[in-house]
């Protein structure tokens, strides 16, 4: 395990021309901000290191932590199971009457979103503060 802030992250390890090499591809890192837990990610959230991402959903919202907002402006990566991970994520949160956004401004990110049609399922916003202003309106 390599330490990280906030969060303990398996190293991934790659082929990189002969050598075998490890490489962390996922950084968590998680604070409460007016009543709603900010979840910042920072690498690829892929079938290697979504799992990761996936425990700490689970055990924020054992926690009784029910509105998060995952900030994912510093994702470089998102496959299918990424995607699974928070869809499994808005269904939990919902079951406690919970929301799951997310802030995301990267077009490569946003397509994926676009194409899948869960831009009809997530609130995707611009910014941290503007998820928190969203929240506010729903209440």
């Amino acid at each position: 395990m390599v330490e990280c802030p906030g969060r303990r992250v398996a190293p991934r390890q790659q082929f990189r021309g002969t050598a075998l090499e490890e490489s962390v591809d996922l950084h968590l890192d998680d604070h409460t901000e007016d009543g709603l837990t900010v979840v910042d990610v920072e690498g690829e959230i892929d079938v290697y290191t979504a799992p990761k991402l996936r425990e700490l959903i689970i055990e924020l919202v054992n926690k009784g932590n029910f509105h998060l907002v995952v900030n994912m402006e510093r994702v470089e990566f998102l496959d299918s199971t990424g995607l699974g991970v928070l869809v499994g994520g808005l269904k939990r949160v919902r079951a406690h009457e919970g929301s799951l956004q997310l802030v995301c401004t990267q077009e490569r990110i946003l397509k994926i979103f676009r194409i899948t049609g869960l831009t009809k399922v997530f609130p995707i916003h611009n910014s941290v503060e503007e998820a928190k202003e969203y929240a506010k309106q729903q209440k």
